[in-house]
């Protein structure tokens, strides 16, 4: 057999809005809108510079159904730019773009080749030994095995096989098209190219088994590098996976310590210099952050009462670095108090306070109310909203679980009641 190489990708999510970037303006929102399809760009000129021999893009190429014939436009193109150099693609469509999503459609450039919904089939590249064997999904959710209806493998052959696959629900994704590593090793391929998962990784190795994870990441729970795999077969067997990077926004968690005498000016700084320091990393990218502050504080009350300022003084820092180089997504705190100080009467006040708050979630006419008063509130709330929030506080409110609902608020108004100044 032949020495070549390929690139895998999948989960591209063409023109996916990005989230939690509300209120960017000028070229960084021109970069976030355009996020998905610049990294798409970024994957073809890289598997044009690498002079690869073939793609394959493993499922959910779009987010769903088109606004307009633009997404799709988009994607011909840049096939043509493929197809001027002779490179074929391979692509199944996943839950995201499958047939039953999509009302509109194209005429696929010649170079492309889908793999179709009926069964699975197989192409071969007969050059280089290859045969790849795939199948898309006609309706969003396929709840069947689909393995065992892939073809044997191709003796004398280099067999890949293109999946889009929760793999027994990994990584917390919906378990679409449901089978087991063991079922694919069983298969007999050389190379399962598979997509459905956002974290990339290889699951096995001999034969592999392999998610490329998503091209560009779209919040927070997408952090760290985003790309492709390029990966290198000589003799039959394959030498090498490596990893091709094309994101252009990428998302990051970033950890910020306050020590216990900092004061409001000193924790700026911090956060200015620790988004300093990652934004360093980025080569060119827009980092998109989340600030977790933590430690012990005697600004602890503070912070909890001053949240609104805390991250419109964080975004600014961000600002100030320069255009296009970082962006504060949300300002997470887990500080805790310190060396607070008060007076006797004041303490007293403060902690008789705190000591009636602490009991409210277990006060049950209480719950009742806000059963009755912020249940029906909660389901006037957007469906997407009320399935994806990462606020605790909210969640505990969809969930009904009131008694979860009140430790935040109360720690909030706490922290505000402390955090007056004393009226003269």
């Amino acid at each position: 057999m032949a020495l070549f190489r390929f690139v895998h990708a999948a989960d591209i999510h063409l023109d996916s809005p990005l989230r939690g970037l509300s209120g960017q303006e000028g070229e960084d929102a021109r970069r976030i809108q355009k996020a998905t399809r610049e990294a798409f760009e970024n994957l073809v000129t890289q598997s044009i510079e690498e002079t690869v021999d073939f793609l394959i893009l493993s499922g959910d190429l779009y987010d769903g159904d088109w606004k307009d014939y633009q997404t799709g436009l988009f994607f011909v193109a840049q096939m043509g730019r493929l197809s001027s150099k002779n490179i074929p693609v391979f692509l199944v469509y996943g839950n995201h773009d499958a047939a039953s999503q999509m009302t509109r459609s194209l005429m696929l450039p010649p170079n492309v080749n889908l793999f179709g919904t009926r069964h699975a089939q197989t192409f071969k590249l007969l050059d280089l030994s290859v045969a790849l064997h795939g199948m898309s999904f006609r309706q969003r959710d396929v709840t069947d095995n689909l393995v065992p209806g892939f073809p044997d493998p191709v003796p004398d052959m280099f067999n890949i096989g293109v999946l889009h696959t929760g793999l027994g629900g990994l990584g917390g994704h919906l378990n679409y098209a449901p089978c087991s590593r063991e079922e694919l090793i069983a298969k007999g391929y050389d190379y399962w190219a598979l997509g459905h998962v956002h974290q990339g990784q290889v699951i096995n190795r001999n034969p592999h088994i392999v998610f490329p994870g998503n091209l560009q990441g779209r919040h927070i729970r997408e952090t760290g590098p985003k790309g492709a795999c390029l990966v290198t077969v000589n003799e039959g067997a394959v030498t090498d996976i490596g990893f091709l990077p094309v994101d252009v926004v990428r998302w990051e968690v970033i950890s910020v310590n306050v020590n216990p005498e900092d004061d409001f000016s000193d924790l700026i700084d911090h956060i200015r210099e620790a988004i300093l320091r990652v934004s360093e990393e980025m080569d060119g990218r827009l980092l998109a952050c989340r600030i977790v502050i933590s430690g012990k504080t005697k600004l602890h009350f503070q912070i909890e009462s001053s949240r609104e300022t805390l991250l419109a003084e964080s975004r600014s820092s961000a600002l100030s670095l320069g255009a296009s180089v970082a962006w504060v997504e949300r300002v997470v705190v887990q500080t805790e108090p310190w060396g607070i100080g008060l007076d006797e009467k004041e303490d007293s006040s403060f902690m008789d306070l705190a000591q009636i708050l602490d009991k409210a979630h277990e006060d049950p006419e209480l719950l009742r109310m806000m059963e009755s008063e912020m249940g029906e509130l909660i389901q006037t709330l957007p469906f997407d909203l009320r399935i994806d929030n990462e606020d605790p506080a909210l969640k505990s409110a969809i969930d009904r679980q009131y008694g979860d609902f009140l430790p935040p608020v109360i720690r909030f108004l706490l922290s505000y009641v402390r955090n007056q100044e004393p009226k003269s």
